[in-house]
């Protein structure tokens, strides 16, 4: 339930929420989302800024963010339960960087729904934990993604 985007035949530019999450979008508005760790370019106003180290946006925050054309260059981008309370100082100390993120099923966020993280815009990291939801992913785009366990296989 570990996936990754590391072809832009499949999205206009890597981690673009708009198209990764279109799939899956209706079943994410029950979640918050905590977004920390980020490098981004945009053309508009969004409820994240370089002023902070994280966010915990609600699901009609984020929506402005899954509606632009914001591209994630790096970052952590979680669903969250909505009653999560978290220490935003520790958050803000995550990193996209962290051997974690290339482990199948290790999430950094542990309360994650679902986790995706940008990586220097070259690859984009899904982890699912509910597997109708990775599998709706998934039977959307085919085989333009990859198993993140197979992709670790691959390099030596």
């Amino acid at each position: 339930m570990n996936w990754i985007i590391r072809s832009t035949k499949i999205v206009k530019y890597h981690t673009n929420l708009h198209e990764i999450l279109k799939p899956i979008w209706e079943d994410l508005n029950k979640y918050n989302w905590l977004l920390t760790d980020l490098d981004f370019m945009s053309d508009v106003e969004l409820p994240i800024n370089f002023d902070h180290d994280c966010f915990i946006l609600d699901s009609k925050e984020f929506e402005i963010i899954y509606n632009s054309e914001v591209q994630i260059i790096w970052g952590i981008i979680s669903a969250i339960p909505k009653n999560c309370k978290f220490n935003v100082d520790l958050l803000g100390k995550l990193s996209s960087e962290d051997n974690k993120v290339w482990q199948s099923d290790q999430f950094l966020i542990s309360e994650s729904f679902l986790e995706i993280v940008a990586f220097d815009s070259g690859y984009t990291i899904l982890k699912f934990t509910d597997k109708e939801l990775s599998d709706k992913f998934k039977n959307h785009f085919g085989k333009e993604v990859l198993g993140l366990e197979k992709f670790n296989q691959k390099i030596p």
